[in-house]
C-alpha cells in the first residue's frame, strides 16, 4: 500500500471527525501515511485532532495524524491535498439562503444567487491554496469537496495546471433514492449519470438488467394514489418519468421553482442554514465527549455533521489514485470529449476510471435534446462565474449572476449582487465589490 502525505484543509470543520473516521475505516490502504489537519479555527482543529488520534489508536490504524493552522507548512512534501471548507461558515450560508428569497428568488446553498456567492467565496480561498501548491507541492493532486464543486473545479482547471478532481456522492445516491422510494432494491440498479455537478441526468438506468423506467412509472402511479406520499416525492417521480431519466435532486429547483420558493419564503426567517446553526453546538459537544471519554469513541450519526463516515467517496478516489486501483468512480473533471455537445474544457460530472495517472472519463453521452438545453445554459453560467471569481471585476460577476436561469432579470441581478456583496464583503475580493 502507498505511503503518502495528505493535507486536509478544512480539518477543523463539523464534518472533519466523520472524514477522519472514513480514512481510519480504510487504514489498511494508507499504511505509514501522514495526515495533516489544517484549519483557521485553532480550538476546533485541536479538538478534531485529539478525537482523530484517539479513534486511530483505538482502531490500530498504521498512520500518523498531526494538525496545524499553517497551511504552507502543511503542504510541504504533500502527495494529496483534500479541500472541504465553508468560507464564512453557516452564517454566510444563511445570507445565501435568506436574501434571495426576500427578492422572490430561490435561496439555496449551491443553486441560484446563494450558490453564486458561495462560489465567489470558495474561489477566493481555493485560489490561494492553488498558488501555494504551485510553489510548494506542484505535483500533488487536489481532491476538492468544497461547494459548489463544479464552479470551484472549473476555476482551478481553467487557471492552473494543478491536477484537480472534484467529487460529490450525488451520482451514487440520487438513483438509489428512486429505487428505494418505490420499494425496490437499490443494489440492483445499474445507472450512469452525466452532466454537471448537482445538474446531472441518467443516460443508463437498468434494474436487474432491464429498463428501470417502466418500473418507476408503475411506482409513481401507485404512490400518486396514496395521500400520504410527500409533495417532494411526487415532484421528483413526476420529473423522472416525464423526462425518462433520473435527475439530480437539485433539478426540483428549476422545474418546480415557484412552488419551492413559496415554501421556502413561508419558513423565513428560518432556513436550512438556521437549522444547522441551531444543531452545531450539539455536534461539538458530542465530539468533545468522544474525545475525552475513557471508553472507545463512537460517532453518533444523529449528532455528527454528515454522519459516522463522511467524504467516503474522497477516500475511495484517493485510494484508487495512490494505489493505482483503476476503479470506476463519478468525478468532476474537464470534459475532453466525454459528453458530446459540451466544450472540452468544461468541467463535467461523469464516470471515470481512476488510477495513478488520475481520472480518465468514460465517453457516456450525449444527453437527449430535451435535457441538454438547460444543462448547456448552466454550463455557460458555470464558466462565467468561475472566471469572474478567479480574476474578474464587479461587472463580470453581475453578468454571470444575470445569466443564471433562476435569476429573472438584470434589475434583480444587480439588486441581489449589491445587497449580498455588501453583507458578504469581508469574504470577497475587493475587485468584486460595489464601485470596483
Amino acid at each position: 500500500m502507498a505511503k503518502i502525505k495528505l493535507a486536509y484543509i478544512g480539518g477543523g470543520s463539523t464534518r472533519a471527525p466523520g472524514t477522519m473516521a472514513a480514512f481510519i475505516n480504510q487504514a489498511a490502504n494508507f499504511k505509514g501515511s501522514h495526515f495533516v489537519l489544517v484549519d483557521i479555527d485553532a480550538e476546533r482543529l485541536a479538538l478534531v485532532h485529539k478525537l482523530a488520534v484517539k479513534m486511530a489508536r483505538e482502531a490500530g490504524a498504521d498512520f500518523t495524524i498531526s494538525a496545524t493552522t499553517n497551511r504552507k507548512e502543511a503542504l510541504k512534501d504533500c502527495d494529496v491535498v483534500l479541500t472541504s471548507f465553508r468560507p464564512g461558515g453557516f452564517e454566510a450560508r444563511y445570507i445565501d439562503e435568506s436574501v434571495p428569497l426576500s427578492h422572490g428568488v430561490l435561496g439555496q446553498e449551491t443553486q441560484g444567487p446563494g450558490g453564486f456567492f458561495m462560489a465567489l467565496r470558495s474561489i477566493k480561498v481555493i485560489k490561494g491554496i492553488v498558488k501555494d501548491m504551485e510553489k510548494i507541492c506542484p505535483d500533488a493532486v487536489l481532491i476538492n469537496y468544497t461547494n459548489p464543486i463544479n464552479i470551484v473545479s472549473q476555476a482551478v482547471t481553467t487557471h492552473s495546471k494543478i491536477k484537480t478532481i472534484s467529487l460529490c456522492e450525488g451520482p451514487i445516491v440520487f438513483p438509489r433514492w428512486f429505487a428505494e422510494v418505490i420499494g425496490l432494491d437499490p443494489n440492483k440498479l445499474d445507472t450512469t449519470m452525466i452532466g454537471l455537478n448537482h445538474g446531472s441526468w441518467s443516460v443508463k438506468h437498468l434494474y436487474d438488467g432491464r429498463d428501470f423506467m417502466p418500473l418507476l412509472r408503475a411506482g409513481y402511479e401507485r404512490l400518486a394514489a396514496d395521500p400520504k406520499t410527500s409533495v417532494h416525492t411526487m415532484r421528483m417521480l413526476r420529473l423522472a418519468v416525464t423526462m425518462e431519466s433520473l435527475p439530480a435532486h437539485y433539478y426540483q429547483y428549476f422545474y418546480y421553482n415557484d412552488e419551492i420558493v413559496g415554501e421556502l419564503k413561508a419558513r423565513l426567517p428560518l432556513t436550512r442554514a438556521a437549522d444547522i446553526l441551531n444543531e452545531v453546538p450539539s455536534y461539538w459537544k458530542h465530539y468533545r465527549e468522544q474525545a475525552e471519554t475513557a471508553e472507545k469513541s463512537t460517532l453518533d450519526p444523529a449528532l455528527s455533521r454528515g454522519g459516522i463516515l463522511e467524504l467516503e467517496l474522497a477516500v475511495d478516489v484517493i485510494d484508487a489514485i495512490v494505489n493505482d486501483r483503476k476503479e470506476l468512480w463519478p468525478v468532476n473533471v474537464p470534459n475532453n470529449g466525454a459528453v458530446a455537445g459540451f466544450a472540452d474544457d468544461l468541467v463535467v460530472e461523469v464516470p471515470a476510471y481512476v488510477g495513478k495517472n488520475g481520472a480518465k472519463p468514460v465517453v457516456s453521452g450525449p444527453l437527449p435534446d430535451h435535457l441538454a438545453g438547460l444543462v448547456q445554459q448552466l454550463a455557460f453560467y458555470q464558466k462565467a462565474t468561475a472566471n469572474a471569481g478567479w480574476s474578474g471585476k464587479r461587472i463580470d460577476a453581475v453578468r454571470a449572476l444575470a445569466s443564471h436561469p433562476l435569476v429573472p432579470g438584470l434589475d434583480v441581478a444587480e439588486k441581489l449582487y449589491d445587497e449580498m456583496s455588501g453583507k458578504l464583503k469581508k469574504h470577497l475580493p475587493r475587485r468584486l465589490l460595489k464601485g470596483k
